[in-house]
């Protein structure tokens, strides 16, 4: 559920409106393709995961497989996204949240959205599992209900609709207006909102069993999400038009709820957006404190964010996640629209380099395994002609952000991040040397 609650977020409810403009019903086609890629990433990840349970995950195996400075690489990338992710959704319930109290301003929302939600996290683990169960719960009986609203609508069982009926798009008659190259700049939307799975193999490492957890989760989650994604996404195209005017305008959801003539959509919606932003961000601050704290343990980061308090959360990881979080929205709000939107954007191929480096490491570490007679019990499927196929793909989608105008520059903003980063590798290489 914690991985579920990471990865449903704003993406989903609003920003899939972004994908289906941009591609048409062949929206479709990307979040498939997404969650293909996803999936077979998640079984790579569950292989290593089960092998050597670790809340610095894919760093922690990045650095035993490839290198020191490939797991101090990813580790502070990863962590990069996470605190530019955390004000993000703090700003989007602030702005929720002041519709409702307009006499008090979005900056002060935002920063009470991120105090409730770092004092979870510093309470104790156990709480913060409690509260994202539950926020998840809701999130996904909200998908479910949305689901069978559009299934007895177009079945011609919805009463709020003339006639209990919703006359059908027909996608197929326009179904790639913008051509394929529109579904792989699609996979890059849709990328961001699927980003988030991996969450599973940190958070499984604070748990009793955490081989057996792992292997379930590892199992279920990514079927459940690709489910709840691609499904509803199937629905939304065929009910509104991808060239709908208000279709960016409002979201994929609440204009689907729009057409279905449901009273109140924009309010329905809006505290299930609030719902998922707040979960989200709240996943997201465990998610960035722990990598920084096994970055710490490993010695990648500064000893004082290893501190744990008495109920054993690392308390010191969580504040510095926390402080930076409130950075970045302050940022935004003393300079709206610019400073922060070009930090943001150096967020924009973060996901599919971190899922690169846990295919190159799943490789290198099967290999490693097996020349030492070492017999896995979680495998990756069809080793090594997936892996070998999940880092083609990653490879040709960075190779279409790169000719892309659209998404040049994001890809030139990430790689002059990854850059500093691996100049402060080598700077910590040679301390140590």
């Amino acid at each position: 559920m914690i991985s579920i609650a990471g990865i449903i977020g704003a993406g989903l409810f609003i920003g899939s409106a972004n994908a289906i403009a941009a591609t048409g019903p062949a929206a479709v086609l990307s979040y498939i393709l997404t969650g293909a890629l996803v999936l077979l990433v998640m079984r790579m990840l569950g292989e290593m995961a089960v092998a050597s349970p670790d809340s610095g995950s894919f760093s922690t195996y990045a650095a035993r497989a490839i290198g020191p400075w490939a797991g101090f690489s990813i580790g502070w990338l990863y962590w990069w996204f996470w605190v530019l992710i955390i004000p993000v959704e703090a700003i989007a319930g602030a702005d929720i949240l002041h519709q409702w109290l307009p006499s008090i301003p979005s900056w002060v929302l935002a920063f009470v959205i991120m105090i409730a939600l770092a004092s979870t996290n510093l309470l104790s683990v156990k709480n913060f599992g409690e509260f994202e169960f539950w926020f998840a719960l809701i999130k996904v009986l909200a998908i479910i209900a949305f689901i069978v609203a559009c299934m007895m609508a177009l079945s011609g069982f919805w009463p709020f609709a003339e006639g209990s009926k919703v006359d059908p798009v027909p996608i197929f008659s326009n179904f790639m207006p913008n051509g394929i190259s529109a579904v792989l700049g699609g996979i890059l939307i849709t990328m961001f909102s699927f980003f988030g799975a991996e969450v599973v193999t940190i958070a499984a490492g604070e748990t009793d069993n955490p081989r057996d957890k792992i292997r379930k989760a590892t199992n279920l989650v990514v079927y459940r999400i690709s489910l709840f994604y691609i499904l509803s996404i199937s629905l939304i195209v065929s009910i509104v038009g991808y060239n709908d005017p208000r279709l960016l305008e409002v979201g994929s959801f609440q204009r689907t709820l729009e057409i279905l003539q449901l009273p109140e959509a924009k309010l329905i919606v809006d505290i299930v957006v609030l719902v998922a932003v707040t979960s989200c961000m709240n996943s997201g601050l465990y998610t960035a404190s722990r990598m920084i704290y096994s970055l710490s343990t490993r010695g990648d980061a500064p000893a004082a964010i290893r501190r744990v308090s008495s109920k054993g959360v690392p308390y010191a990881a969580v504040l510095a996640s926390t402080l930076a979080g409130f950075a970045g929205c302050l940022v935004n709000y003393l300079m709206p629209g610019q400073v922060f939107a070009f930090l943001l954007s150096t967020t924009g191929a973060i996901a599919l380099v971190v899922y690169l480096v846990i295919a190159v490491s799943q490789l290198r570490s099967r290999y490693l395994a097996e020349r030492a007679g070492i017999e896995l019990s979680f495998k990756m499927w069809l080793f090594p002609w997936l892996t070998w196929l999940v880092i083609a793909l990653i490879l040709v989608v960075l190779g279409y952000m790169a000719i892309a105008d659209g998404y040049r520059y994001q890809l030139a903003l990430t790689c002059s991040v990854i850059g500093v980063i691996l100049f402060m590798a080598a700077l910590r290489g040679r301390q140590h040397n």
